[in-house]
């Protein structure tokens, strides 16, 4: 059976989290690089450098965690992120010389709105923040079966040396070594980006003690230039490939779907209206190849393809994609881009290229209205045409900001309308529409977790996004009853944020 370099396929998929967390592309290319390193300068035996490796590629792959609260917060999550990275978040005096500037923008009124928020709730909010990326880091480490040094690593990444931040309050050494060289290599080679090898030392001292341990702090200060070298590679993505420890982790195809499945479901997390969309659209395409007679190959590449269709989203705002009226001409550019954007990260790992193509045309017609490339029927292969109908069903059947989701039988009549006006492929259309059926729901016995039905029920609310007060209002019961059973959720799964819980429900398939 073959198999594939884990190291390939996450190097490519990586970009999901710095296009997601507002940084430059290939930024954990870099991170990783720097911190191994790092990590064989300081001595660690290679099982260990294995981890931090790991951690530093992955440090920020749950950045879609709290894109929903932050773009409700600050407008677009991305300018918060960006501007967060270049924080010196242990230093209140940094808050006000970096991060309000960059989210406020030249308005005074909004930098007086941000600073207030900030004073009086950004504390708690900076820890909701961590708990959300962490818990969602630390569950795509389990679904990806690495050690569990990552998913500890993972789950303190946001600690700050000092004890000032992160959602556990870890301090020093109780902090995971990986996630403390992984915080290091982060921040060294995101300044040397803005600003050169001087800028990253500066950086990497003035946080020192503070977000950062002392003591790693001044081994790379010792040798920062040939430590940022490593991050200078003409091909990152091969330079990364070369410096994984060895063993080489290696994952059979078979088990390409996990991952896939993973990071649809982190593509999914921007906002509450997407959840489950990617598997969802999966679910439909696999059994529409299935009725048009597609043999196992071109099925498993349609299954892939379409859990990964939507990776590109990560890139726009969730300001964005949240927004209730119409777009404005740039915000609609942005989201025609989303296609591309999965098709470029795809196309760079040698696992994935194969997907690249199908993905990108996930939004293209028959008839050259569908973008990003104006396709036409010529140039649609049958997967693609496939995908095409089994997102646009999904999508109907989904609420949306500007419009609630459609009954099954309105999103059917649609979707034929698509095709009789010659822009969704009829066949692939009658697939498609058979595959989504109507029939019973499945059951679903016993429920994961030991959750009962009302929190089941619960948890689908708590996933997209409602408040206590609101989960109160569906039910008809009073916010304090609401709150306890959030919290008995929260318990049961070992959780704490509404984007744990979120991953957890497209995990679980249990959404619909």
């Amino acid at each position: 059976m073959p198999v594939h370099r884990l190291a390939d396929l996450l190097g490519s998929l990586s970009l999901v989290s710095d296009l997601g967390f507002g940084l430059e592309p290939e930024s954990a290319l870099r991170s990783s690089l720097v911190a191994v390193a790092l990590a064989r300068r300081i001595g660690l035996a290679e099982t260990e450098v294995a981890d931090v490796y790991w951690t530093a590629l992955l440090e920020h792959v749950g950045c879609t965690g709290f894109a929903h609260e932050a773009a409700n917060r600050y407008g677009d999550d991305l300018m918060a992120n960006a501007a967060a990275a270049r924080t010196n978040v242990a230093d209140p005096r940094d808050l006000f010389a970096t991060f309000l500037p960059a989210v406020a923008g030249g308005s005074r009124l909004a930098w007086i709105r941000i600073a207030l928020m900030e004073l009086t709730t950004g504390t708690r909010v900076a820890r909701q923040f961590a708990a959300a990326a962490c818990e969602v880091g630390r569950t795509t480490a389990q679904r990806l079966g690495l050690p569990t040094g990552v998913q500890r690593g993972l789950h303190e990444v946001f600690e700050s040396w000092n004890g000032s931040g992160g959602a556990q309050g870890l301090k020093g050494d109780a902090i995971a070594l990986p996630a403390r060289i992984a915080q290091l290599s982060a921040t060294a080679t995101h300044f040397d980006t803005l600003g050169g090898p001087r800028l990253a030392l500066d950086a990497v001292r003035k946080q020192s003690g503070g977000v950062l341990d002392p003591e790693l702090a001044r081994a790379f200060e010792a040798d920062s230039d040939s430590l940022l070298a490593t991050a200078g590679a003409d091909d990152l993505h091969a330079a990364a490939l070369d410096a994984e420890p060895r063993p080489a982790r290696t994952l059979p195809a078979a088990r390409l779907v996990d991952v896939a499945a993973a990071f649809g479901d982190i593509a999914d997390l921007k906002t509450p209206h997407l959840l489950g969309h990617s598997s969802g659209v999966a679910r439909i395409a696999r059994e529409a190849a299935g009725r048009s007679g597609f043999d196992d190959v071109e099925t498993n590449h349609l299954d892939l393809a379409a859990l990964l269709h939507d990776i590109g989203r990560v890139a726009i705002s969730a300001g964005t994609w949240e927004q209730p009226g119409p777009l404005t001409g740039a915000q609609w550019e942005q989201v025609r881009l989303h296609a591309y954007q999965s098709e470029r990260i795809l196309a760079r790992s040698a696992g994935w290229r194969p997907l690249a193509t199908t993905a990108g045309m996930h939004h293209e017609r028959l008839d050259g209205s569908g973008y990003h490339r104006s396709a036409q029927t010529r140039d649609l292969p049958p997967v693609v045409r496939i995908l095409a109908a089994a997102d646009a069903y999904q999508a109907m059947t989904q609420p949306r900001p500007h419009r609630p989701g459609l009954a099954p039988d309105e999103a059917a009549a649609r979707l034929q309308q698509e095709a009789d006006a010659g822009r969704l492929d009829q066949d692939a259309t009658a697939a498609v529409l058979a595959a989504a059926g109507h029939a019973a729901r499945r059951v679903r016995t016993p429920l994961p977790a030991g959750l009962s039905e009302r929190e089941v029920e619960v948890l689908r609310l708590v996933s997209r996004g409602l408040t206590n007060r609101q989960i109160a209002e569906q039910f008809t019961i009073s916010p304090r009853t609401a709150e306890h059973h959030v919290q008995h959720i929260y318990t049961k799964l070992g959780i704490s944020s509404r984007a744990a819980a979120a991953i957890f429900a497209m995990e679980h398939d249990l959404l619909d």
